[in-house]
């Protein structure tokens, strides 16, 4: 009888100690590189198991292309396979593979409405292994935030929340609360000046417009490169470089 607990308790040591092992894997944050960034966050960078949310500004606050440029180049830098949730088959794969996340990676999952987007975001992160799921949403209510927030949180799976919008009038709803770790804003800059007739490396002015326990931030960055990493761009601190704020500031 003594023997037999004796195995029994034995057994369930070795299955936590796994368990273990592997909430540590996905516990931490995953750092930007950038030293300013960084420093406004805590921890270092973002959490893994939490939820961040992005939108374009500027220009680009309806078709969100700089803000799913931004969010993918971190998805990049995840270890693991990647879903991307979305209603619209309209990424530009090429631009993707850019900014270093390429489509063999890659699990897109197409719905018709913003509720699967939802359900499909929540079934991928309670599955874990993934490096991180990406969802594009018109609107992200509180109690569907908060689904995704609990569910990022029991797997250490990374949920990037892209607010794509088809008008201006529903770009008001980036004001409403979430639950949400991060809130990022992402407006596309005049790309850097070249000494020789040219295109210089794209810039973006990256909002840090919420984040739990820290301080909002500014930054003037130079886009993703291929391996999903940002640099920033000379005269950052100069607020002279930011875009006109959108209907929608926070």
């Amino acid at each position: 009888m003594t023997a037999a607990r004796e195995s029994v308790i034995s057994d369930l040591r070795e299955r936590i100690a796994s368990l273990e092992t592997s909430t540590v894997k996905k516990a931490g944050c995953l750092a930007f590189g950038v030293p300013d960034m960084d420093a406004a966050l805590p921890g270092g960078g973002l959490s893994h198991g939490a939820l961040h949310e992005f939108a374009g500004g500027g220009s680009g606050t309806v078709d969100g292309a700089a803000a799913a440029l931004f969010a993918a180049g971190i998805a990049a830098r995840t270890k693991g396979p990647i879903v991307w949730c979305l209603t619209r088959p309209d990424l530009f794969f090429p631009a993707l593979a850019q900014v270093g996340l390429h489509s063999d990676r890659v699990i897109f999952v197409e719905s018709g409405k913003d509720e699967d987007v939802l359900a499909n975001m929540e079934e991928g992160l309670s599955f874990g292994g993934l490096g991180a799921v990406v969802g594009e949403l018109v609107r992200l209510p509180m109690v569907g935030s908060r689904r995704l927030q609990l569910a990022a949180e029991r797997t250490g799976t990374m949920a990037l929340a892209v607010r794509r919008w088809r008008r201006q009038t529903e770009a008001n709803d980036f004001g409403q609360p979430t639950a949400s770790t991060t809130r990022w804003r992402v407006s596309v800059m005049p790309s850097e000046d070249l000494p020789v007739p040219g295109v210089g490396r794209p810039r973006w002015f990256v909002e840090l417009m919420r984040v739990k326990a820290g301080e909002c931030s500014e930054f003037l960055v130079r886009s993703c490169d291929d391996k999903g990493r940002l640099d920033l761009s000379a005269g950052s601190g100069d607020r002279s470089h930011s875009p006109g704020r959108s209907v929608h500031s926070a």
